[in-house]
């Protein structure tokens, strides 16, 4: 591909041909002559004239180049003990075949599917399903609770719901139905039928709109894909906001297939026969582009892995992925490392496992404090890669483009922007922020193919928080800055700069100090109201396992620390030790629920939080004044 700077160059002065290069890569029933249509500017569109099917690109054209028994996905469930291996072929038939079941239902092109999985194949096959017909899928994340799921119900408005019996989070059977059937009655649209899966660990009862999955596919002709235009919808993912109606991210077939082709082999180094293993769930975007489109549009395997990164049975089951499957590119948030490194803290139980197939580990989601990236850098001796995307981007902004040319790394840098996003950091009036300079992280439009052309049936809700706050750039909501090299730094989103005194101080540049102590395995920083101050920040820190230490005195540590990195302007005086921190079922510290505690407020729980004990163990520490130990 040539260098970095060659490619990203070339991406620049001809956006067009670079990306009609690009869509070569995808199998097309009519292929595009234009890459972008500017005409509906901001509404901008990928590849106008071209028509495809991604299901086709994603299975049937590997079958018929002759890779049809070649691995496409294995399912791994240690909470369970089932593994299960879909050849092309396999995959293909069982795709076929249930979306000729969603056809017999009704379902149609343009039809809307909500999918309410757990973590099993059946999740991947009804996504594929969808695209195979041209209906349009929206997959909502299989913890979230009835409230929630009613609200993606009445704005998506799918003929159909598919669903599965039961969900198994560590050791406990969640039963899904009884969720669902609440969701259907406090939406106020009615789905005409609702597809379950049988589970053998929880069986649900089955009403009269329901239908098996087994049985619906047993009576079911197979179909063939159904060619769409480009610009049509393939999907639609509703971003993980806990209050008001959701934003539902629309994802094109036609920009989406290319941006995700290009990128497995141009960041992820994966290509057709190589493994990747991809520690997410397919109710996020992570999942989406990582679990299921992006491996199989590239002809490589992907793992489906049901289970945490830590407990069943132990913190090495990432490891043991990685050796039973020959995982090439491992990709996961750096919440699952900080997890293992807790439990594990100097890597004993990697070394139980062959793991010299493995190439490089990818880590995103959240930022990648240097503490993680040097541990995980030393304990498996292969690039530890942090970068950057959001749901709406659909693919990462920021990277170090391992297919292309591998650039130095900067510790807390997820790298420089990939070809196709024009980066800018911008102060308040709107000005590009000298180089260290802290600001808003904005992207010039138009953004490039893959990422959101708008929301679903809110165009103006679309402009009104992406497009509005500086004229001629997406708001990514993220700040941060750009050094003198091109580095991007992301330090958190906006709302966790906080403003001490007059000072615009970065929680994120605190965290990464925290997390330099020797005793820490993760810590947060939240910016909580000061009567005289405006806000100060409060640190919240979970101490590795073994740590004989009295919280006190680590405390008393971590705060002079930070005095001595980013000085007493800081004004960090408050850190206890607590005994977890409260996570979304993905990994992402809930970092607004606490402050909104710390603040006084009746801070609800999240119906995304992993374990709701922690954030009511939480709330009295969150509550009390500085110098408490937790």
């Amino acid at each position: 591909m040539g260098t970095y700077e060659d490619v990203f160059r070339s991406s620049t002065e001809d956006p067009e041909s670079f990306w009609l290069r690009a869509a070569e890569g995808i199998d097309w029933d009519v292929a595009p002559q234009r890459a972008l249509d500017s005409s509906g500017a901001p509404f901008y569109r990928w590849f106008p004239d071209g028509r495809l099917n991604v299901c086709f690109n994603a299975l049937d054209r590997h079958v018929e180049a002759g890779l049809g028994d070649q691995p496409a996905l294995v399912y791994d469930s240690p909470v369970t003990g089932a593994r299960r291996t879909y050849t092309y072929a396999q995959l293909r038939d069982e795709v076929a075949a249930f979306a000729g079941g969603l056809s017999q239902l009704g379902v149609g092109q343009g039809d809307r599917v909500v999918v309410y999985m757990p973590m099993i194949p059946e999740a991947a096959i009804a996504m594929l399903a969808c695209a195979r017909i041209g209906a349009i899928h929206s997959v909502v994340f299989g913890g979230f609770a009835p409230p929630e799921l009613a609200v993606r119900i009445d704005d998506a408005a799918p003929k159909v719901i598919v669903s599965a019996s039961c969900g198994i989070e560590g050791k406990r059977v969640i039963a899904y139905k009884p969720l669902l059937d609440r969701a259907i009655e406090l939406a106020g649209h009615r789905p005409e039928k609702r597809v379950i899966v049988q589970r053998p660990q929880e069986r649900a009862e089955l009403g009269s709109d329901d239908l098996d999955w087994a049985d619906l596919v047993a009576t079911a002709a197979p179909v063939d894909c159904v060619p769409v235009a480009a610009t049509d919808p393939l999907y639609i993912l509703y971003t993980s906001g806990t209050t008001g109606k959701p934003k539902g991210v629309v994802r094109d077939c036609g920009g989406y297939a290319v941006a995700l082709h290009w990128s497995m082999g141009a960041v992820y180094d994966i290509g057709p026969g190589e493994t990747m293993f991809t520690g997410s769930d397919v109710g996020w975007v992570v999942g989406h582009s990582y679990i299921v489109y992006g491996p199989l549009l590239a002809g490589a395997t992907t793992v489906l892995y049901e289970g945490k990164p830590v407990g069943t049975p132990d913190a090495g089951q990432f490891w043991r992925v990685a050796a039973d499957y020959g995982v090439k590119t491992m990709f996961t948030a750096p919440t699952a490392f900080r997890a293992i490194r807790k439990e594990d803290p100097k890597g004993a139980l990697a070394a139980e496992y062959d793991l010299s197939r493995l190439r490089y580990l990818f880590l995103a989601g959240e930022r990648l404090d240097p503490e993680t990236y040097h541990w995980a850098s030393a304990l498996l001796d292969i690039p530890v890669i942090d970068h950057w995307w959001q749901t709406e981007t659909g693919w990462p902004i920021v990277a170090n483009p391992v297919g292309i040319e591998a650039t130095p790394v900067k510790p807390g840098s997820p790298t420089r922007p990939l070809p196709g996003w024009g980066v800018r950091v911008l102060d308040p009036s709107g000005q590009p922020a000298p180089p260290g300079v802290d600001g808003a992280i904005v992207v010039k439009l138009p953004l490039p193919p893959g990422a959101l052309p708008t929301l679903w049936n809110d165009d103006e809700r679309f402009i009104g928080s992406y497009l509005s706050a500086f004229d001629g750039y997406y708001l990514t909501g993220d700040s941060g800055h750009i050094d003198a090299d091109g580095y991007v730094f992301v330090m958190g989103r906006t709302d966790d700069v906080i403003n001490v005194a007059g000072h615009r101080l970065s929680t994120g540049s605190m965290e990464e100090v925290l997390a330099t102590h020797p005793d820490v395995a993760e810590c947060a920083v939240i910016g909580v109201a000061d009567a005289l101050k405006g806000q100060i920040p409060r640190g919240l820190v979970v101490l590795k396992a073994g740590t004989a230490r009295e919280p006190a005195e680590v405390e008393a540590e971590l705060v002079q620390l930070v005095r001595e990195r980013i000085g007493a302007v800081a004004s960090l005086k408050d850190v206890a030790v607590v005994a977890a921190l409260p996570k979304t079922r993905s990994g992402k510290i809930l970092r607004k629920t606490m402050r909104g505690i710390a603040d006084g407020h009746d801070e609800p729980i999240p119906s995304t939080v992993d374990d709701p004990n922690v954030i009511e163990d939480l709330r009295p520490v969150l509550r009390r004044g500085p110098g408490h130990t937790a």
